[in-house]
């Protein structure tokens, strides 16, 4: 499997990686854009962090469809991804994400799409999601859960727990919540992602690498 799991989208410092990853131009790649989560934050959906890497996206040449979970189940997904590059999963609120990738099944479909070469990038919710539970989402007190999430498993297509958005104003609490936790724990900064690809991890970007609870080599 392929993923790109990123704190802020695809900055400067780690777009050059996620090309690789690529090994294709963007021009022409199928790609599609889930937003689901951002409406757990807007109701009316679309906000300022949508817009930009949507606008991102296209200006690289991708062709880009739109996803919104809530409106889907596990047949139109199916038909709507069976021909998709790239899925692309937007932030917003994470435990709201994760009640519409259940519902509608994603997180089945999207598991038999990654074994057949899709690659997988999550921003933010979207990469918490795709670790082994969400419990991160509640430190730094970022999301708020407004559904009402009773089980916080993630997808497991990695075997560790993201945490997005790290900086010098949360790191302390992040340290502390990862020395509770008895999972490995990324912290990621916005300029940076963890990459995967079959049985090879890495940490791309700039800054510190924060590892906790592992001594895997990233």
């Amino acid at each position: 499997m392929k993923l790109f799991l990123t704190s802020g989208g695809l900055p400067p410092e780690t777009i050059k990686e996620f090309f690789k990853l690529l090994n294709k131009k963007p021009k022409g790649i199928k790609l599609c854009f889930d937003t689901t989560a951002s409406y757990g934050e807007h109701p009316k959906g679309n906000p300022w962090y949508v817009k930009k890497d949507r606008q991102q996206l296209l200006d690289l040449g991708f062709k880009v469809m739109e996803l919104d979970l809530r409106t889907e189940n596990k047949k139109s997904l199916k038909e709507k991804l069976k021909n998709i590059d790239v899925i692309f999963v937007e932030g917003g609120n994470t435990f709201y994400l994760l009640k519409y990738v259940r519902e509608s099944g994603f997180d089945k479909v999207i598991k038999l799409l990654l074994k057949k070469k899709m690659i997988y990038v999550g921003v933010s919710a979207g990469s918490i999601i795709a670790g082994l539970n969400i419990d991160s989402a509640g430190w730094k007190h970022a999301d708020r859960n407004i559904v009402n999430l009773k089980d916080l498993t993630g997808l497991k297509l990695v075997p560790f727990v993201i945490t997005p958005h790290t900086d010098e104003t949360n790191i302390e609490v992040i340290k502390k919540c990862a020395s509770k936790a008895n999972y490995p724990v990324i912290a990621l900064s916005d300029k940076q992602a963890a990459l995967i690809k079959g049985k090879t991890k890495r940490i791309v970007g700039i800054g510190n690498k924060l590892i906790f609870n592992t001594t895997d080599r990233f």
